[in-house]
């Protein structure tokens, strides 16, 4: 499962315990504030984060740094994602009948992507994130506009669909929201709605995708102790307990600040924090 705890483990110290919590608190207001992924901030933070942590002497290897990075990210959308799903649907928003035609889909692609993602390089892994947040950062600056609409197709093209998201977001650690909301957008569903029906998508995805690397890390060499698989429990359970109530907090800041402008330049942070990655892996 994780190999053997240390008698002074850095990544329990309160220090890194506070470093958490702030992770987590700056993902809940951007999620809120921009309508972006929480693992678009987790991932990054936390590869830079474990880094150093490595370096203090953690018990993990450097090359598994951004499998942990991304599989505790991905638990983290387990509870984010839930709450985000609980309040579109005390507003309606949430199309169920939709979410049932791509849940196979994602759950399988989710649990592909996982395993896939346990036995992919480290740096490879990393490098995949980085193209992530490019594309992420060029759309917040281009403010991208919906392609020309066209009907959804049925049957097992949906699930095809479905199951490439779901792949791609285990091995990014993210809910999907990213991929799946410009899918729905440009197949006739409403934004709102399209926005709510990705977050309940989000959980049985990230549920998946948690899971996999859980059985994925199982037993591996070179993990930190406290760890289920791939997943730092503790990192995402401090992470959960500080983005979940901070989201409204970055909503209520929505209604407040000139969020356009604060995309871009959260748009042209991405860019920077892109090309870091790019080159650190």
């Amino acid at each position: 499962m994780a190999s053997s705890p240390a008698a002074s483990d850095p990544a329990l110290t309160l220090l890194t315990l506070f470093a958490f919590l702030a992770i987590g608190a700056v993902a809940g207001v951007l999620a809120g504030l921009l309508g972006i992924g929480g693992g678009a901030v987790i991932v990054p933070a936390l590869i830079w984060l474990f880094d150093h942590l490595v370096q203090a002497g953690w018990g993990a290897r450097a090359d598994l740094v951004p499998q942990i990075a991304v599989a505790t990210s991905l638990a983290t959308v387990v509870a984010t994602g839930g709450a985000s799903t609980l309040a579109h649907q005390r507003r309606g928003a949430v199309d169920w009948a939709l979410v049932g035609r791509l849940a196979p889909g994602l759950l399988l692609g989710a649990w592909l992507g996982a395993v896939g993602a346990a036995w992919l390089p480290g740096a490879w892994l990393q490098r995949l994130f980085a193209v992530f947040l490019f594309y992420s950062g060029v759309r917040m600056i281009l403010r991208a506009r919906v392609a020309e609409q066209r009907a959804l197709a049925g049957g097992l093209a949906v699930t095809a669909v479905a199951a490439v998201f779901g792949a791609l977001s285990a091995l990014l650690g993210i809910g999907g929201g990213t991929l799946v909301v410009p899918f729905l957008a440009r197949h006739g569903v409403l934004m709102r709605r399209a926005v709510a029906t990705a977050s309940a998508c989000g959980v049985p995805l990230a549920l998946a995708g948690s899971v996999g690397f859980l059985v994925a890390g199982w037993g591996r060499d070179g993990l930190p102790a406290h760890s289920l698989g791939f997943v730092l429990w503790p990192a995402a359970l401090a992470i959960m307990a500080a983005s979940v109530p901070l989201a409204p907090v970055g909503a209520w800041l929505a209604h407040r600040l000139p969020t356009a402008t604060v995309k871009r330049g959260f748009g042209v942070l991405l860019l920077v924090v892109a090309g870091e990655l790019a080159v650190g892996g």
